[in-house]
């Protein structure tokens, strides 16, 4: 795995790409998750890094673990995934894409216009 050299701790980095897949369907609720040395190994990191990840993950209801057994995906974990991501999004990014979009002189109703035509065009409905 390739980290990004930016501020984000690569545990949090570790668990993104989880969740992306668990988004993308590599694991499904109730799957057993990789253990966290195979984990740690497969993306280069060490294993405590990993155990990191899963924690947050895991305090986050995306993940749980059977002790003993292993790291396995909630029943319920994407809609976590997606609730978390939301609430992000609404309450971190979002601001900075206003500000942007502020700094740019971008009219509301030109976003408007363009995220319709995004929601409308075909580049969309192929990816989903």
């Amino acid at each position: 795995m390739i980290f990004k050299e930016n501020t984000r701790p690569i545990y949090l980095q570790i668990a993104d790409r989880i969740c992306y897949d668990i988004m993308s369907g590599v694991y499904n609720p109730d799957d057993r998750m990789p253990s966290v040395r195979e984990y740690a190994a497969s993306v280069e990191v060490n294993a405590n890094t990993v155990m990191r990840s899963h924690e947050y993950l895991s305090t986050r209801d995306i993940i749980y673990n059977r002790r003993g057994i292993g790291f396995f995906v909630a029943s319920d974990a994407r809609n976590a995934i997606v609730k978390m991501r939301r609430d992000a999004f609404l309450n971190n990014d979002i601001i900075d894409f206003f500000k942007e979009l502020k700094m740019l002189g971008i009219a509301p109703d030109e976003l408007k216009s363009m995220y319709q035509n995004y929601c409308n065009s075909q580049y969309l409905t192929e990816k989903q």
